[in-house]
């Protein structure tokens, strides 16, 4: 598995509930993009329309070397899921304050692209400065325990 993009600050923003797997829809020179390394899930999200999952907002630019050119690098793009998945994401999402966020973006050994998902809830200020404290913390006891062996 190589991941071809992420989305740490999905990690920051949002507290992930839980954590799926998709398959992303693309073109020939998409798919070269992405597998290049072009692709970019800050700002991203999905969605469902009209009883299917799309991928919004994410951005992966025209192949370099492509014959034609096609300026549509923020299109919606619709990802590949299991239907009892699709059911389960409608009732979560219809919770208040959930959304689903990509996580990553990677090619299987297969040569297949998948996104993964997370069901996120969104962080507060107060809580977003708790998480940055726990992991100055963490830091500290760690770089001591490195100084005491």
């Amino acid at each position: 598995m190589k991941i071809l993009a992420q989305n740490k600050k999905a990690f920051y923003d949002y507290d992930i509930l839980d954590q799926l797997e998709a398959g992303i829809v693309l073109s020939g020179d998409e798919v070269k993009s992405v597998k290049a390394g072009r692709a970019s899930l800050i700002g991203a999200f999905a969605t469902i329309h009209k009883g299917e999952l799309f991928l919004t907002n994410c951005h992966i630019p025209a192949y370099e070397q492509a014959y034609t050119k096609q300026d549509d690098t923020r299109q919606p793009r619709k990802l590949l899921v299991h239907k009892k998945e699709l059911h389960r994401l409608v009732g979560d999402i219809s919770r208040k304050g959930v959304t689903v966020v990509p996580l990553k973006m990677y090619s299987t050994k297969k040569g297949m692209i998948k996104v993964e998902l997370g069901l996120a809830k969104h962080k507060k200020a107060p809580s977003k400065k708790a998480a940055l404290k726990e992991r100055d913390l963490l830091r500290e006891t760690e770089r001591e325990l490195k100084r005491g062996n």
